[in-house]
């Protein structure tokens, strides 16, 4: 036999691997042409997918602004066409709570949806309707983003202390205490906490105020006058 020489062997292989595909398509024909549409469709639509998200945040965000201007509007003539007034703080809230619902209703589970139940919740409460507020800090309270959460449990430990559910505050800025976030640091839910003690245990919020006196301005600034309010020991 004679000798077979590299690019022979080579040609031979490339040959016979060429053959199999070429019967493996022949006798896999319908499977193939079934799963290559199905990762052609995928192909297309990841593209498609990733605008739809980026197209469906814009929406989120857009209304999350229109909410917070409405919030933030004037009373009154601004003698700005740009900027408009509403007649009253009434009609203003009333303005600002329908754009809020309507964006937590439409996006519950976003960002902007949780920002948006945030402020319905925190609007119910200034308003005096803790049942409401509790119903709507809660929903953010419990939801995976720590930082909405975390405000949410520092209004919520605040309506709690309104109600004279002091317990249940105290257990809120604790947790928060223990698990800061961006949004709610160590310092600050300890600082809400001493004054919450501050009314029933002046000697447990002095020992807490105490550390804070050093801290940055503003929490140095909050914590003097706080233990200035505390009796003598």
């Amino acid at each position: 036999m004679d000798r077979i020489t590299r690019k022979e062997l080579k040609t031979d292989r490339f040959a016979l691997e060429v053959e199999q595909a070429v019967e493996y398509f022949r006798e896999h024909r319908r499977q193939l042409t079934r799963y290559g549409t199905i990762v052609l469709a995928i192909a297309v639509l990841l593209p498609a997918t990733g605008w739809y998200r980026r197209h469906q945040r814009a929406l989120r965000q857009e209304a999350l602004t229109a909410a917070l201007q409405i919030y933030n509007a004037p009373v009154g003539q601004t003698g700005n066409p740009f900027l408009p007034g509403y007649p009253s703080e009434e009609e203003k809230n009333k303005a600002a709570r329908k754009a809020f619902a309507e964006l937590a209703e439409r996006y519950g589970g976003s960002d902007e949806g949780l920002i948006a139940s945030y402020y319905l919740g925190a609007m119910a409460a200034d308003r005096g309707d803790f049942a409401e507020a509790e119903r709507r800090l809660r929903r953010v309270a419990e939801a995976r983003n720590a930082n909405y959460a975390s405000l949410a449990k520092l209004a919520l430990a605040e309506i709690c202390r309104a109600q004279g559910k002091r317990s249940e505050a105290e257990k809120l800025l604790r947790s928060l205490a223990d698990r800061p976030t961006d949004f709610v640091s160590k310092e600050h839910a300890t600082l809400v906490l001493a004054e919450l003690l501050a009314e029933t245990r002046p000697a447990e919020a002095r020992k807490l105020l105490e550390p804070l006196r050093t801290e940055r301005s503003v929490i140095s600034r909050h914590s003097l006058s706080a233990l200035a309010q505390l009796p003598a020991p």
